[in-house]
């Protein structure tokens, strides 16, 4: 199988990492210095045993270059989708298949506009990764990921699950994403603003119970957005399911932390933004996220 990564950070460097074991693997991305140390040294991966590997993978900023691929995951930041999806559709094969594996609850119409509905899945990523340097991570968490199913894509999906179980990306498929996706969104919207705010990892949201008050409201606000969608979450108690992700992945600075550490765009306005709005759209009151959601772009940059 041949395998485009569409994304040099964190996660993207995991990712390529691992499936290199078992596949050809081409990594696509726009920040230079990774692509040139990932070309010059491979990827370098830190395990949350303190032991540390490399991988040799492809690795190129033109998508011209990627001979067809039988699958594309897209790793990028939610205001890249649009470009992340376009290279997806130049790199897959007629019979490919491109994956979102995302933050944000947006991504879906993109992916399908670039690559057709026929090509396109939704998946939950539950893998934790931090950004060390140009072409080096470290692999801080690792829950199960899930891949959006459905008949005409089934195999496919098989397919890729098999490779990532077979190096250590669990993963199972669901014919129910919707619901996970806006499960995984409400983690989002309480640990990814609050840990930037605050600096901290993950872990540290449920050392005080001022913080665990600040986390409860974020995420009952979140799902009731939900559920006035008519949204089926996957679990029955969104708060005791937050706290779960914050233990299990207690030592992870979030996406959004690292975002803020390095003076980069953030993916607020496709979580919190985004529970705001459909909150206003429901009638759903949404106090916190807008206040979260306010915060977080008045002390980052903001993309587009």
């Amino acid at each position: 199988m041949r395998i485009a990564v569409l994304g040099t950070g964190a996660l993207g460097c995991v990712f390529a990492a691992k499936l290199a074991c078992c596949a050809e693997v081409w990594v696509l991305g726009t920040w230079t210095a990774a692509i040139d140390a990932i070309r010059r040294d491979g990827i370098r991966v830190h395990q949350r045993d303190g032991s540390t590997w490399q991988a040799c993978v492809q690795a190129t900023s033109d998508p011209a270059e990627v001979p067809p691929c039988d699958v594309a995951l897209i790793l990028v930041k939610s205001y890249q989708t649009e470009r992340a999806a376009a290279w997806a559709a130049q790199v897959l094969g007629p019979d490919g298949l491109a994956v979102s594996f995302q933050n944000g609850l947006d991504n879906a119409p993109k992916l399908e506009a670039a690559v057709g509905g026929e090509r396109a899945a939704i998946g939950v990523n539950y893998t934790g990764a931090t950004l060390i340097g140009p072409g080096e991570t470290r692999h801080t968490a690792q829950l199960t990921n899930l891949i959006g199913t459905r008949p005409a894509i089934a195999a496919k999906v098989t397919a890729l699950i098999d490779i990532m179980i077979s190096v250590g990306l669990d993963t199972r498929a669901t014919d129910a994403i919707e619901g996970e996706m806006w499960g995984k969104g409400i983690v989002n919207a309480a640990i990814n603003p609050l840990t930037a705010l605050w600096r901290v990892p993950n872990g540290e949201l449920l050392a005080t119970d001022e913080r665990r008050a600040l986390l409860r409201a974020l995420v009952e606000e979140a799902a009731a957005v939900a559920r006035a969608r008519g949204v089926v979450l996957p679990f029955a108690d969104p708060l005791a399911h937050t706290e779960k992700i914050c233990r299990a992945s207690a030592p992870n600075h979030s996406s959004m932390l690292q975002d803020i550490e390095r003076g980069r765009p953030t993916e607020i306005d496709n979580i919190n933004g985004i529970i705001t709005a459909e909150g206003r759209r429901l009638g759903v009151l949404t106090s916190l996220n807008e206040m979260v959601w306010r915060l977080i772009r008045a002390m980052s940059h903001v993309a587009g």
